[in-house]
């Protein structure tokens, strides 16, 4: 969708315009290894991520749980729902991994479910709507208060490399 593209580039935009050097797999880095490995030297590398999970599977019309036969998982209709890339999970849970600050960013619709969970990595995940105005969710209270806190933490890793290990 252009307007995915767009709402990437936006947040390309704003942290390249902060300081920051954006970098993903396959777009500004490549690596001939196996996608878990050439990721994890990836994260080494950086200092903190940013997921954007955007709507890719449509489902019009579905049942979570079908045929689990697993007590207490009852099948639950799911409709009009979108999933998104498995990386919008495997790379914030690697991040996690190794401590460094994450911070999600679930487009509407998506089904919250593992990491598009709120809570599950501790800090607030905003939700984005592709077909609203971008320059009013880029300029609200919602995106400057968490795009901040995130910056700080990243920064704050960025010092703690820098610096020799203490005893205490």
């Amino acid at each position: 969708m252009v307007e995915q593209q767009q709402f990437i580039d936006r947040v390309y935009d704003y942290l390249d315009g902060r300081g920051f050097a954006p970098r993903t797999l396959g777009v500004t880095d490549y690596d001939r290894a196996a996608p878990l490995t050439a990721i994890r030297r990836l994260m080494l590398e950086s200092n903190g991520l940013i997921t954007v999970a955007l709507r890719r599977t449509y489902i019009q019309q579905g049942e979570a749980n079908h045929q689990a036969n697993i007590v207490g998982r009852e099948p639950s209709p799911v409709a009009d729902k979108w999933l998104t890339s498995p990386w919008a999970h495997i790379e914030p849970a690697m991040a996690y991994q190794i401590g460094l600050p994450i911070l999600i960013l679930r487009e509407q619709g998506l089904v919250e479910d593992g990491l598009l969970e709120k809570g599950v990595v501790g800090i607030y995940m905003p939700v984005f709507d592709v077909r609203g105005s971008l320059d009013q969710y880029f300029a609200s209270p919602e995106w400057e208060d968490l795009i901040v806190k995130w910056e700080y933490q990243v920064r704050s890793v960025v010092e703690k490399k820098g610096s020799p290990p203490q005893l205490f």
